[in-house]
């Protein structure tokens, strides 16, 4: 009992100490020493006239360097929507046969004219063979028929010498039958009528031998244009005989498969002992002649012509600048010209802006040093003003 009196009164002695007055001193000094640092700091910042100024500049270089760059940017127009473009030729076997060459040359510079692969021979030459056989007999034909000609006009000529006499014969007697009824008439005592009767049958024997021998005439001049119709029908099987052996030349040739442009040899998908069907391609050239195909925004167009310089960055370098220049503008948005155009005649239509491309041409020969081709990523700047 005596304990819990001692604790009753520790704790109220306790109590009256923490109420004493000096405790209240402590906490006014405390409040006044908070009062005299906030003095010390002084207003905020964004009161001080050093922050506006400091502000002020910072926002006029801002604003000037925001109008140089937009002086500048305007000359220019610029897309991410090109690429390296180039008329890829594509090889293809164009008859039948199994392959005994193929250039081993992948990713390679060759040049017009350069063989690529053989087709091993076969029917093509025999072929080429039997139409120059047929060429050869249409050469003795024509020979033949040309000798035809000369003999029928020979036969001719000669026919028409031998008509000569009996036709001069023929008239002689016509003209003595003539006289002689001519006398029987004015006086028959001048001729006998034997001797009329005589003279008329000469005349018609004579007559009756130069219609022999014209007729004679006319049949070695038709032979003579039978013969030289023979040689025009001989010229004509010629010309088929050479007609054929053009066309197996051809197909001949089509067993030889050269370069028709200067490039490199890419995608290459057959070798040696291959078996080759028309139209089935082998490999194809990528032309030494590339542009960039560069889809610009039609609303940057206005200013964009033909010769105006180009700056030409392809992010396989992105360290190198290339130089080239506008070559063409496409008249016409890339989707018109797409298989199944759109149809803008809809009850909803949004407006989007279109896409032309511009062709760049590559100045000088530098950009050949570097492995660009057909497909790369392209960031052409155009200069416009």
């Amino acid at each position: 009992m005596a304990e819990k009196q001692n604790q009753d009164t520790n704790a109220d002695e306790g109590k009256g100490r923490q109420d004493e007055p000096g405790n209240d001193g402590k906490d006014a000094r405390k409040d006044e020493a908070g009062k005299e640092e906030e003095e010390d700091k002084g207003p905020p910042l964004y009161k001080r006239p050093i922050f506006w100024i400091v502000f002020a500049v910072v926002a006029a270089v801002l604003i000037v360097g925001a109008l140089f760059y937009w002086s500048h940017a305007r000359k220019y127009a610029s897309t991410d929507d090109a690429f390296v473009d180039a008329h890829i030729v594509r090889i293809a076997a164009q008859t039948s046969g199994q392959l005994t060459r193929v250039i081993d040359r992948d990713n390679r510079h060759v040049n017009q004219g350069q063989l690529l692969a053989v087709i091993e021979p076969g029917q093509p030459e025999a072929q080429l063979a039997e139409a120059q056989a047929g060429m050869s007999q249409a050469d003795a034909a024509i020979e033949q028929a040309r000798a035809k000609v000369a003999s029928a006009l020979a036969t001719e000529r000669q026919a028409a010498a031998n008509a000569v006499a009996p036709a001069a014969q023929a008239l002689r007697a016509a003209d003595d039958y003539r006289r002689y009824a001519a006398l029987r008439k004015l006086d028959p005592a001048a001729a006998a009528a034997t001797q009329v009767e005589q003279a008329r049958t000469e005349s018609q024997a004579q007559a009756a031998q130069a219609d022999a021998a014209q007729r004679q005439v006319d049949q070695a001049h038709a032979d003579l244009l039978a013969a030289r119709k023979d040689v025009k029908a001989a010229l004509a099987q010629r010309a088929a005989a050479q007609a054929r052996v053009q066309q197996a030349q051809v197909v001949n040739n089509y067993l030889r498969i050269t370069a028709p442009v200067n490039g490199q040899v890419v995608n290459r998908q057959v070798d040696v002992g291959s078996y080759v069907s028309p139209g089935q391609q082998l490999l194809a050239i990528v032309p030494d002649e590339m542009w960039v195909t560069a889809n610009f925004k039609e609303t940057q167009l206005k200013h964009m012509r033909i010769g105006q310089p180009v700056e030409i960055k392809i992010d396989a370098y992105p360290a190198v600048k290339f130089h080239g220049h506008v070559d063409s503008i496409q008249h016409g948005a890339g989707q018109a010209f797409a298989l199944l155009p759109p149809q803008n005649a809809t009850g909803n239509y949004v407006k989007v802006v279109q896409r032309v491309p511009v062709r760049i041409l590559f100045d000088g020969s530098e950009w050949r040093k570097y492995a660009i081709g057909p497909g790369m990523s392209v960031v052409p700047t155009v200069k416009v003003r």
